[in-house]
């Protein structure tokens, strides 16, 4: 099933984890895919792997933060195609620990967790516009956006805004053809997992794997292809008649 075929896909944060995923998953169901993120090798190399496996891809670097570089790649893929069929954001930084965030660190977690989640979803509209009733957009939040988090209260209160914002755009896509939804993930098992729990980098990982997993109705993490399979569909046409909904992908943390 190539539910992708003739299809052009931005995943911008495509270049490890669930961005990663979901970037293979639509390539290997036809996808022309522009794999986008801040590391430019990371995101040749997903490029490179798409290609081995016979699909078609472009890796380039983006920092999402920076309004003029999404508006460059934008036009450079209306020069390149002409149309865009869908658009996945998975950006974010989980910011600094507790309630002690100096302003720098609040306008850095500010810029990279809502300016580049709305200029990459509103800057493509007129591309998407051309996709004949069938643009995408899906957006990544958290779990912790729903259930709240006491580790990084900045990080689910910048990932929490794309909630209400996803709904608002999803009824000004809807005239214009133009789905939008929210996946909102719980402990996914990737490299940057570490990174939203102080003191975590010194703990013995096996040890700090089991205390997340318990703590999961499912008892585990997701792998990040479960989160990227979710992504897939809902830029799909199964997910034709979905617009304005946060699905959460958590294991069941959200109703423990």
């Amino acid at each position: 099933m190539e539910r992708f075929a003739d299809r052009v896909v931005l995943v911008i944060g495509a270049g490890s984890g669930m961005g990663r995923s979901a970037a293979l998953r639509i390539a290997s169901e036809g996808g022309h895919v522009w794999v986008a993120d801040i590391d430019e090798d990371s995101a040749k190399k997903v490029a490179a792997e798409i290609d081995e496996a016979g699909g078609r891809a472009v890796g380039v670097r983006l920092d999402a933060a920076d309004v003029q570089a999404l508006t460059d790649l934008y036009a450079r893929i209306d020069r390149e195609h002409g149309v865009l069929h869908a658009v996945h954001y998975q950006v974010g930084i989980p910011g600094p620990a507790g309630l002690a965030v100096s302003e720098d660190e609040w306008q850095r977690t500010m810029d990279v967790n809502m300016k580049s989640a709305y200029y990459a979803t509103t800057l493509c509209f007129d591309l998407l516009e051309r996709a004949g009733g069938k643009g995408s957009i899906t957006m990544t939040s958290t779990a912790a956006a729903i259930i709240g988090s006491p580790r990084s209260p900045i990080y689910s209160m910048t990932k929490g805004a794309i909630l209400p914002f996803a709904r608002s755009l999803a009824l000004i896509g809807a005239k214009r053809g133009i789905r939008v939804n929210v996946v909102a993930p719980g402990m996914v098992e990737t490299p940057m997992l570490s990174s939203f729990f102080p003191g975590a980098r010194d703990k013995d990982p096996a040890e700090l794997m089991a205390s997340f997993r318990s703590s999961v109705p499912l008892g585990r993490g997701a792998q990040p292809e479960e989160i990227g399979n979710v992504i897939a569909f809902l830029n799909s046409d199964d997910a034709s008649y979905l617009t304005g909904v946060t699905i959460p992908v958590d294991g069941g943390a959200t109703i423990a």
